[in-house]
C-alpha cells in the first residue's frame, strides 16, 4: 500500500547514498541523480513498478530504462534499497571490477534492464521493449523510461516518439527529469527545448505535467499513465541537486564529486525523514 512518508524516506536515504558513493569514487554525476531520487523512489517503493528483487528476470515484471545513464548512482541506490544487491556494493562505484560501473551495465548489475549512457538512445530501446512485450502478449507489462531534459536535444528521441505513437504503444511511459540544466548551463540557453509536453502531444503522445518532488502527485501521474491508451510522457519538474543546498540549481554539480568537507555538509542536510524505518 502506498505511503508517501515511506517513499520520501526512501528518497532521502537514496540521496545520502548518492553523495556518499560519488564522494568515495571521486567522480560521478550528483546533480541529475539527486533530481531524480523522488521519481525512482516513487517507481520502486510507491507501488508503481511491478518488480521482484529476488527474481530480477521475472517475466511478468515491468521494465525500467535509465536513458540518462550518467545518473547511474540514483538507480544503484534504488536497487540496493530494494534488495537487488548488498548495500556494501555502493562503496565500489566506478572501481575496477565493480558491478556498479560509471554508467549502468546490464551484464554486471542485477535489476539493470539495459546498458545505457549514450544519450538519446534509451527511448528507442524502451519503445522496442514495449513493442516486443506487446507482441508476446504482454500488454500488461509497462516499460518506463527516464530521460533528462537536455537529452531531448538528441534527434533520436523524436524518432522513437514517432515510432511509439505510430504503433500505439500504450504500455510505454516516458518520464522527463525536467530540471532545466545540463552540463553547459541552462537547457534553454544551450538549445531551447520549447514546451516539452506540447512537443510530445504533437508527436501523438498523451502528456502529464507534475511536480517531480511531490511523491503523491508523481504516483498519481505514473499510475494514470499505466492505464492510458497511448504512449504517455510524464514531465516531472525537478531541481538539479535537490536536497543539498549548495548543489541545488547549479550546473557545475552536473558531474563533480564532493570533497570530504562538502560530503559532510551534504549529509548534515540530508537528515532522515519522519518515515525513516
Amino acid at each position: 500500500m502506498f505511503d508517501a512518508r515511506v517513499v520520501e524516506s526512501k528518497a532521502q536515504q537514496m540521496r545520502r547514498d548518492i553523495v556518499e558513493m560519488i564522494a568515495a569514487a571521486g567522480s560521478g554525476h550528483p546533480g541529475g541523480s539527486l533530481s531524480a531520487a523522488d521519481i525512482l523512489a516513487t517507481l520502486y517503493f510507491g507501488d508503481v513498478l511491478r518488480h521482484d528483487s529476488a527474481r530480477p528476470d521475472w517475466p511478468d515484471r515491468d521494465r525500467f530504462v535509465l536513458s540518462k545513464g550518467h545518473a547511474g548512482p540514483v538507480l544503484y541506490a534504488a536497487l540496493a534499497e530494494a534488495g537487488y544487491f548488498g548495500r556494501d556494493q555502493l562503496a565500489t562505484l566506478r572501481k575496477l571490477g565493480s558491478m556498479l560501473q560509471g554508467h549502468p551495465d546490464c551484464k554486471k548489475t542485477p535489476g539493470v534492464e539495459v546498458s545505457t549512457g549514450s544519450l538519446g538512445q534509451g527511448l528507442s530501446i524502451a519503445a522496442g521493449l514495449a513493442a516486443g512485450l506487446r507482441g508476446s502478449g504482454g500488454d500488461d507489462r509497462t516499460v518506463f523510461c527516464l530521460l533528462g531534459d537536455g537529452e531531448l536535444q538528441e534527434g533520436q528521441v523524436w524518432e522513437a516518439a514517432m515510432f511509439a505513437a505510430h504503433h500505439g504503444l500504450s504500455n510505454l511511459v516516458a518520464i522527463v527529469d525536467d530540471n532545466g540544466l545540463q552540463i553547459d548551463g541552462a537547457c534553454n540557453e544551450v538549445m531551447c527545448l520549447g514546451h516539452i509536453a506540447q512537443k510530445f502531444v504533437a508527436f501523438g503522445w498523451d502528456a502529464i505535467e507534475v511536480d517531480g518532488h511531490d511523491v503523491s502527485a508523481l504516483r498519481e501521474a505514473l499510475v494514470a499513465a499505466k492505464h492510458e491508451q497511448h504512449p504517455v510522457v510524464v514531465v516531472a519538474r525537478t531541481v538539479k541537486g535537490r536536497g543539498v543546498s549548495f548543489m541545488e540549481g547549479q550546473a557545475g554539480w552536473h558531474g563533480k564529486a564532493p570533497s570530504a568537507d562538502e560530503l559532510e555538509r551534504a549529509l548534515a542536510e540530508l537528515t532522515p525523514t519522519e518515515g525513516e524505518q
